[in-house]
């Protein structure tokens, strides 16, 4: 007995204990993504701002070099930002990721081949070469933005639709909400149209003093009875105290 005692504090011991390793894993790793993402944002933002200046502070092939960059690089990154943002509600865009995945791979290759004429000591050649790098980089982009746009067009018409089917259904709330408006006055005594905004209570004396006899009674048009307050309750609405029994 005491065996088994020991055998079953010792398998939940090692499980508290693997419990322990498993979940410091996973906070480590969690942290190192943190802390890739941080590095990654901080390297792109530095890079940006360096072929910002180049492009402002520099003249000849060096500034249209950094031109060419900064316009793929932010062409680019917006439109992967507003894809996966749309592709979370829509979709119908996971095919749009797929094919800016594949128009990813020449936005890449066409970095590092802008990045390497940069450094290239041959400014002649590189010259040379900026009408075919200008080219495919407005391909790239173009590609790019036409893609987002596409994405943000998609989302806003989905936006216009769902709110044409609410400013329909509102409408018809509304209507529901004013029928006695539906009711044709015109038909109705002067008499009547005055009595129908009140009620009379059961008992109340009539205005020649004679109560009111059954018939009456049935035939004096029904008011609009507003709620009471004290039993309506809205979700926005704190629950009233009850009130002291003293």
């Amino acid at each position: 007995m005491e065996a088994a005692i020991v055998t079953i504090l010792a398998l939940l011991f090692l499980s508290f204990v693997a419990l322990g390793v498993y979940a410091t894993v996973k906070v480590v790793k969690a942290a190192k993504r943190g802390v890739d993402r941080t590095l990654d944002q901080a390297r792109r933002t530095v890079e940006d701002t360096t072929l910002r200046a180049k492009s402002l502070g520099q003249v000849g092939v060096a500034a249209e070099l950094a031109k060419l960059r900064l316009s793929l690089r932010t062409s680019m990154r917006a439109t992967q930002d507003a894809l996966q943002a749309g592709a979370v509600e829509d979709a119908s865009l996971r095919e749009s990721l797929d094919l800016f995945g594949r128009l990813s791979a020449h936005g890449r290759e066409l970095d590092e081949d802008l990045k390497r004429l940069e450094r290239e000591p041959d400014k002649a050649y590189v010259a040379g070469q900026l009408p075919a790098l200008t080219e495919r980089t407005e391909r790239i982009t173009g590609s790019a933005d036409a893609l987002r746009q596409a994405a943000r067009d998609r989302a806003r018409r989905f936006a216009d639709d769902d709110l044409d089917t609410l400013s329909a259904q509102i409408d018809v709330e509304t209507g529901a909400l004013r029928h006695w408006t539906t009711v044709d006055r015109g038909t109705a005594a002067p008499e009547d149209a005055q009595t129908a905004w009140y009620e009379t209570a059961p008992g109340q004396q009539a205005s020649d003093g004679q109560p009111q006899g059954p018939s009456q009674a049935a035939e004096a048009p029904q008011a609009i009875t507003a709620p009471d307050p004290r039993t309506t309750a809205y979700p926005w609405e704190k629950t009233a105290r009850p009130e002291s029994a003293g």
